[in-house]
């Protein structure tokens, strides 16, 4: 196979895909404002990345009812934290790095919000106890302070056609996560065991809040 070309200068990279309008650099905001903050409020959904100590990236989802992710002011966010898996990746990185990156999805709608910041982590009960859910507050929390606030087209939703409940995918049609943990993990799990008793843990909604 012939070694592909590559691109390793800006210089060629904008003579390919050329510069953007004025109007989209000027976008670029250090806060939220009245319009801005409702896609932060009807989102029950953002992917958090983070940098990892090594240098490497990582990308976690987050999800709860709409407006979980509260607006303490016009540029600082919380995030609960919720119960995981205890890897708490998102939260050993930001322990040796700060910055943060959000993409905020809300469902039928293409257009998305992004934020860029610096987080830090916190324990203060008063602040967390407003984030409670089935009466339960988080433990921790992640205040995100925002340095670039923007909306982002549709044009990947668009073309992924991602809302149309026509192309929803059967999730029997891909791998179970026991199936993967089995491959990767533990060749001698019991898949079906397993799969039944995380179902089992989900109808409790055990450990969710």
């Amino acid at each position: 196979m012939a070694t592909p070309s590559t691109v390793t200068s800006e210089d060629r990279l904008r003579e390919i895909i050329g510069a953007p309008g004025d109007l989209i650099v000027a976008k670029v905001t250090d806060r939220l404002n009245d319009l801005t903050r409702q896609f932060v409020e009807r989102s029950p959904f953002v992917c958090v990345a983070t940098c990892r100590p090594d240098g490497g990236l990582d990308i976690s989802p987050r999800g709860d009812p709409a407006g979980f992710v509260r607006i303490l002011d016009d540029r600082r966010l919380l995030i609960p934290e919720r119960p995981g898996n205890r890897l708490a990746d998102t939260l050993t990185n930001l322990l040796a790095d700060p910055r943060i990156g959000l993409l905020f999805l809300i469902p039928g709608v293409g257009d998305t919000f992004r934020i860029n910041g610096r987080a830090e982590i916190v324990d203060d009960a008063g602040l967390l106890t407003p984030s409670s859910v089935e009466g339960r507050a988080p433990k921790l929390g992640i205040v995100v302070s925002v340095e670039e606030a923007f909306t982002h087209c549709p044009k990947a939703f668009i073309r992924s056609d991602l809302w149309n409940p026509e192309r929803h995918v059967d999730r029997t049609e891909l791998p179970s996560p026991g199936a993967i943990l089995r491959s990767v993990a533990d060749a001698g799990l019991d898949v079906p065991r397993y799969e039944e008793e995380r179902a089992e843990r989900y109808a409790r909604r055990e450990n969710l809040y």
